[in-house]
């Protein structure tokens, strides 16, 4: 065997991998690169999905407490009708028990 020939074929074996690692590191960056730029648009959609969540919640939460708010002034309504409905009930049943009672009185 002619040792220079072994010499130029390790040589050329040495420069195959170098190339095939330079090859390699640039994949690894490439791949690195498009993670990162992944991860930044998955964080850039979730910051959007989050900002749409939470102004359909602020959204929903004012539409609630507007109607807490009529359901309220509702309630007060229908209490103030009720008490002047028993108001207008007792004033005319009193004289009645009034009579009632003063007959189970004095009949003993």
């Amino acid at each position: 065997m002619d040792p220079t020939r072994g010499q130029g074929g390790i040589q050329m074996l040495l420069t195959a991998e170098q190339e095939a690692q330079q090859i390699v590191t640039a994949a690894r960056n490439l791949k690195m690169s498009r993670l990162r730029q992944a991860k930044e648009e998955a964080e850039t959609e979730v910051a959007k999905y989050r900002s749409h969540m939470e102004s359909e919640y602020q959204k929903s939460i004012s539409e609630s407490s507007g109607s807490s708010h009529s359901t309220v002034k509702r309630l007060e309504t229908e209490t103030e009708a009720k008490i002047q409905s028993l108001k207008e009930t007792s004033t005319k049943v009193s004289p009645d028990v009034v009579k009632m009672l003063v007959k189970y009185i004095t009949t003993v």
